[in-house]
């Protein structure tokens, strides 16, 4: 008797969690998250696919008569800078925040970012370390070229443009402020490997331009070459700095080369953007 009152009270157990799990499943639902949209984009100029991953600001749609500002991110991979750097931007353009207007981001995506984000080196120890080395030409081309009028098609665009570049993509980012400086509205370059080619590029004369500029400059504590050559850039470009051109410089001495992106890009947008609103 025991036995079964025993059996009788296990089967009744079983079936009430059975009974309380399809309730609690009735109440749960899974969508998929999404801050935006990936796309493949087959570039003529380097000869391969490459992938764009955008975000977009609430309200974005082709029937809007608003158009955005476009912030374009070197190593915009979705395991590099994308979705942080995204969600900075849509934390700085909330309205009670107020930093940044509503933007659009383009992650540009890695395929060999030593090749493109590179111009040739005399160096040997550069050639060695970087066999694909020395595209960077190519690169600015396809970005000057191919990718922004893409983006003024497919997207509510405005004529704001604005280049985010760490590391080696700060190393592009000022060459192609150097090269090509209308390229850009704001250059935001942080931690640049301007060592690059026994630091050359630092020996160039920067191409004049008319049109207005911000640039802002940052480095954390990652070693005397790196902090000094940072701090030459932004003395040589106040050297020939014109009314028309803000110019930042901002030492992290609590951040490395690993870390200091993020803080530099919401310091970035607050001197930017804040100053273009005062």
């Amino acid at each position: 008797m025991k036995i079964r009152k025993l059996f009788f009270t296990l089967v009744s157990l079983v079936f009430c969690n059975l009974i309380l799990a399809q309730n609690e499943n009735d109440t749960i639902k899974t969508t998929q998250l999404s801050i935006g949209e990936s796309i493949e984009f087959q570039s003529n100029i380097l000869n391969e696919k490459r992938v764009l991953n955008i975000y977009l600001p609430n309200g974005h749609s082709e029937d809007s008569l608003k158009n955005y500002p476009v912030i374009y991110l070197l190593d915009g991979s979705m395991d590099e800078d994308f979705i942080h750097i995204s969600g900075l931007v849509q934390f700085s353009s909330f309205s009670w925040i107020n930093m940044l207007p509503e933007s659009i981001v383009v992650g540009i995506s890695n395929v060999d970012r030593k090749r493109d984000f590179t111009f040739p080196t005399n160096n040997n120890k550069d050639k060695m370390d970087f066999p694909t080395t020395g595209k960077s030409e190519n690169f600015i081309n396809f970005i000057i070229k191919e990718l922004q009028p893409f983006i003024d098609k497919k997207y509510k665009t405005n004529s704001i443009k604005t280049l985010i570049g760490q590391s080696l993509g700060g190393l592009l980012a000022t060459e192609i402020l150097f090269k090509k400086p209308d390229s850009f509205d704001n250059y935001i370059i942080v931690s640049p490997s301007l060592w690059w080619d026994d630091e050359s590029l630092l020996k160039y004369t920067p191409k004049p331009y008319s049109s207005k500029k911000s640039i802002y400059i940052a480095v954390g504590k990652e070693g005397k070459i790196m902090e000094r050559t940072a701090e030459e850039l932004y003395v040589k470009l106040n050297l020939v700095k014109k009314e028309n051109t803000n110019l930042y410089f901002e030492f992290f001495e609590k951040q490395n080369h690993g870390d200091a992106l993020h803080l530099a890009v919401y310091s970035a947008f607050e001197k930017i953007f804040n100053k273009e609103k005062n």
